[in-house]
């Protein structure tokens, strides 16, 4: 096994988005809810960034979810339970029966159903057997309902005028769309009488959190409304852009409660394979200079010796002006199972991602 140092930085210097987004994820994941509410004995959080729809991606994603639901959620595995997946998991039948006869008309070609069926099977979390040239199948386990709340959060450490504009736009559409339960935005601390966050026009309906990245605490400057997810929602196509004077109406068309249901657990779903933590996956840390931080002496944050600094997923990459591989003297020992310190960092994030999967 290679040994992996966790080097402890006091250091301050200027934050990314990138560096507060990771943060803020970290604070939710101790302290969730803000406030002074608290969750359940039964309730879990589990918390993701970078996730969302076609039209619309959330910074960082908090899943409010059933204990008992999330052991059960944990006998399919860690990797995401995508739609067809779901379709065949969450409908098979207690008993052999079909496919056919089993699973509802999925409204796309039964061969797509045919291949989730394989894929299943392969990953073990459905039973299935040939009589004849027929496709029986019988449920390993039944799919839980073990998501009960969806809260995004949108970071801005820096929200001045043009961001808030920028992001005024975003939070009304997410108010419209009504996808999840709450909508935040996340800014960084100043200690002024009254949050310069307060001022900015944004959605009422949306929640503002002052947070001090340093020693991970948070105030509620205003509280968000619970939206409306089993209601219609409308989705903003365009809006007039002629002026102040422009009053053309927005285009918008309506959301169905089906389609949100069914987008929310596909979400919950990725957030669930990825959590936070795997920003490493698109970043470097076969690089000879990629290293974790511990600025806390918990949270294990990438940063650059380099460049000395908590650098971006979009700066660590091979195209990198610094970018040096690892020697291969470092990977000798248990390579290319266990492989160097780059490959230890990604078995270290790995392995604190499980520690929040009950049951797994």
């Amino acid at each position: 096994m290679v040994a992996l140092t966790l080097r402890r930085t006091v250091t301050r210097d200027p934050e990314s988005e990138f560096a507060f987004e990771l943060r803020t994820c970290r604070w939710a994941e101790l302290e969730w809810p803000p406030g002074n509410d608290s969750v359940g004995d039964d309730t879990v959080v589990i918390v993701a960034r970078q996730l969302g729809t076609k039209r619309r991606r959330w910074d960082t994603i908090v899943l409010e979810c059933n204990r008992d639901g999330l052991r059960q959620r944990a006998n399919f595995g860690l990797e995401r339970l995508d739609s067809d997946l779901r379709h065949v998991v969450g409908n098979a039948p207690g008993e052999w029966t079909y496919y056919r006869d089993a699973l509802p008309q999925p409204g796309y070609p039964w061969r797509y159903v045919r291949e989730a069926i394989h894929r299943a099977d392969d990953r073990g979390i459905l039973e299935t057997r040939k009589r004849g040239n027929r496709i029986e199948i019988r449920r390993e386990w039944t799919y839980p309902d073990w998501l009960e709340r969806v809260v995004a959060i949108e970071n801005k450490p820096d929200l001045d005028a043009s961001a808030a504009r920028a992001l005024g736009s975003q939070l009304e559409y997410d108010v419209a769309v009504g996808l999840a339960d709450e909508v935040w935005v996340a800014t960084r601390q100043t200690d002024e009488r009254v949050e310069p966050a307060l001022f900015e026009d944004l959605p009422v309906e949306a929640g503002i959190l002052t947070l001090e990245p340093d020693d991970l605490t948070a105030e509620v400057e205003w509280h968000p409304r619970s939206l409306a997810i089993d209601e219609p929602g409308s989705r903003i196509l365009d809006r007039p852009d002629g002026g102040e004077r422009d009053d053309s109406a927005a285009r918008f068309e309506y959301v169905d409660p089906d389609w949100k249901a069914a987008k929310r657990l596909a979400i919950a779903e990725r957030a669930y394979e990825r959590g936070w933590r795997s920003f490493v996956d698109t970043m470097r840390p076969d690089c000879r200079y990629f290293e974790l931080c511990a600025r806390d002496g918990v949270q294990a944050r990438p940063h650059c010796a380099a460049k000395g600094c908590s650098q971006t997923a979009a700066e660590c990459s091979g195209t990198c002006d610094e970018f040096e591989p690892e020697p291969p003297v470092w990977r000798t020992r248990g390579w290319p199972i266990e492989g160097g310190p780059g490959k230890r960092v990604q078995q270290l994030l790995a392995e604190r991602r499980r520690r929040r999967r009950p049951g797994v």
